[in-house]
């Protein structure tokens, strides 16, 4: 593929240039700057991406190299990256990132298969926030004001970014900075609160956790909002044979089976006010007392909670126990939603296909990358991770096509839009017609009340508007 000639520079006065390169080198914020990172390939999904920081930086070119790489060089006071893609679709020099006059300007350096900018093809133009560029089968998305220390390592690979478990591993330092928190308590018997939204992934940071502080016990899961309120106690506390009616033998309850173990109470939001009082004790106390029995036992169990709720608001509004969020909220976590760590998506990607049996040899169409990352993930990670096994199978586990995508992925942005739309407007029509009782609500949408709450903050609603 031959090399082509540089378009020139677009031009500027000296002293407007020299002012932009140093607000460059600084940031937009103190310990913040813009951002490049190299998503993922769609011939190679297995190949994980990269993020590259634009701090000290006057223009990025993006050529073709033997294997990726980053390279900073100053050549006559330009302070130059360029990023080589093991990409035969990328010509020797095929794109230009150029900070200019408070904007950044990307430029088709004459490439052989173009530039693509949000799947528009271009030749020259600004690039702002969050959109995505394709050079031949590499997708990278630029970010314009990342979170970044100063000593944060300028050119990250994501195979040496850290990670308890390969779900876990990232290139956004906000979720980075959460997972470092999580490594640092992990030995501790601190309790942690974990929120996100549902699917986010609050599961997977309890279990990494749960490897990171080497307890010997076993980590037990437990969906407060999935258990009949009758049986909270006797299903957290154990009880004893005869205590009530089915109560044919002695029971342990999950909290004793979680002995010397983690035991993760998810949708804690959910737990009825009687039980939060029982919990407090057992936080308190470090023991249980079964349902029909006066004899206190001892356990050894760190707890960690997770919640999509805001639990702040609902201890206020007396909708949880204020002192049982003390206890349960030593650390708290936020697992940031997937459409909040998109640069993320070819790790994620690549996790998924490598624990998918007979997914080890799928790659992708274009196409069907740019329906993954304009896709808005409302069910998050979960959401993803069911798309690609689905996808993977009706591709033989060969190519996967725009086809082999769920319909909500393939979609349109406006006919999406306008799904959402409608979904919204049944949800405020039964919010209606059952006077705002959530568990009607959930009832009359065949789903769950823990749905019916994701919805409502999705949304923006306020059920109580309607009782």
């Amino acid at each position: 593929m031959a090399m082509v000639s540089q378009p020139p520079r677009i031009s500027a006065s000296d002293a407007t240039m020299s002012s932009h390169r140093e607000r460059a080198r600084r940031g937009p914020e103190a310990g913040s700057c813009p951002a490049l990172f190299v998503v993922m390939s769609s011939d190679d999904p297995r190949a994980l991406g990269s993020r590259h920081l634009l701090r000290n930086v006057d223009s990025v070119v993006i050529d073709r190299g033997p294997s990726r790489a980053a390279r900073r060089l100053t050549d006559k006071g330009e302070r130059q990256l360029r990023i080589d893609l093991p990409d035969r679709r990328v010509s020797g020099a095929h794109a230009r990132l150029e900070h200019v006059i408070g904007n950044w300007m990307i430029v088709d350096l004459g490439s052989k298969n173009g530039l693509f900018v949000d799947g528009e093809r271009l030749d020259r133009g600004t690039i702002t926030d969050g959109q995505w560029i394709a050079v031949g089968h590499t997708f990278l998305r630029f970010r314009q004001d990342v979170p970044a220390a100063m000593d944060a390592p300028l050119d990250l690979d994501a195979g040496e970014a850290q990670g308890p478990v390969p779900d876990l591993r990232t290139l956004v330092p906000g979720f980075q900075a959460e997972i470092d928190k999580l490594r640092r308590i992990a030995a501790t018997t601190v309790p942690v609160l974990i929120g996100g939204e549902t699917g986010s992934g609050k599961e997977v940071v309890a279990r990494a956790l749960h490897v990171l502080s080497g307890r010997p016990g076993p980590f037990v899961a437990v969906n407060c909002g999935a258990i009949p309120a009758s049986l909270v106690e006797s299903t957290l506390f154990g009880h004893r044979r005869g205590a009530f009616s089915g109560a044919i033998e002695d029971r342990f309850g999950l909290v004793r089976s979680a002995e010397g173990g983690i035991l993760l109470l998810d949708e804690i939001g959910d737990l009825p006010p009687g039980p939060q009082a029982a919990l407090l004790r057992v936080l308190q106390e470090k023991e249980v007392v079964p349902v029909g029995d006066a004899r206190p036992q001892k356990v050894n169990v760190r707890f960690v909670a997770a919640t999509h709720h805001d639990l702040d608001t609902l201890a206020l509004k007396s909708g949880f126990r204020a002192d049982l969020l003390a206890r349960l909220a030593g650390l708290r976590l936020a697992v940031p939603p997937l459409r909040e760590r998109l640069e993320d998506l070819g790790i994620l990607i690549a996790s998924v296909l490598a624990r998918t049996p007979g997914a080890a040899t799928c790659s992708f169409a274009p196409e069907a990358v740019w329906a993954l990352c304009r896709h808005s993930w409302p069910m998050n990670v979960r959401e993803l991770e069911q798309s690609l096994t689905s996808a993977a199978a009706l591709s033989a586990y060969g190519r996967i096509q725009l086809e082999h995508l769920p319909d909500a992925l393939r979609a349109p942005p406006a006919v999406r839009s306008q799904h959402e739309t409608s979904r919204r407007e049944e949800l405020v029509g039964c919010l209606r017609e059952h006077a705002g009782n959530l568990a009607a609500v959930a009832r009359a949408l065949g789903t769950s009340r823990t749905q019916i709450h994701r919805l409502l903050e999705r949304y923006g609603i306020d059920p109580r508007a309607y009782r």
